[in-house]
């Protein structure tokens, strides 16, 4: 996201950081449905519990039921239900049946993979910020 100069977030006062996420997450700007942030929110939303971040870990090693995603992240499968449930929602986590059970798995892992990546720089960011005003 280009933030200064031309084409910046501050050069136009019609412009906000959700539509520079919304055309980054690759939505068309063009489609006005209320240029629905609230997909933006979802998204964000879901990524926000430590839990359904490592589900999502899981599901990009490969797909996987209830009962495995359990005996890797840990809790009731009630509750991993609810998380997958949430990444569903999100667009995140897809699922499909097979057999008797239900398989899930991500629905764009190249969209996962950026976020990781996303992820991992902002710490890096964050941690020399952090070292260097402890260096102040």
């Amino acid at each position: 996201m280009n933030t200064a100069g031309t084409g910046g977030i501050g050069d136009d006062p019609g412009r906000n950081l959700g539509d520079d996420l919304g055309r980054d997450l690759g939505h068309n700007p063009d489609r006005d449905p209320g240029d629905d942030p609230g997909e933006i929110v979802r998204v964000f939303a879901a990524l926000a519990s430590p839990v359904r971040l490592r589900v999502l870990h899981v599901l990009a090693q490969g797909p996987s039921d209830v009962t495995h995603l359990v005996e890797q992240v840990g809790g009731a499968a009630s509750t991993v239900s609810q998380h997958l449930l949430t990444l569903r929602r999100a667009g995140l986590v897809g699922v499909r049946r097979d057999g008797r059970r239900q398989v899930y798995f991500t629905e764009d892992p190249h969209a996962v993979a950026e976020l990781r990546r996303a992820t991992e720089r902002l710490a890096t960011r964050r941690r020399a910020t952090d070292q260097g005003a402890a260096g102040s």
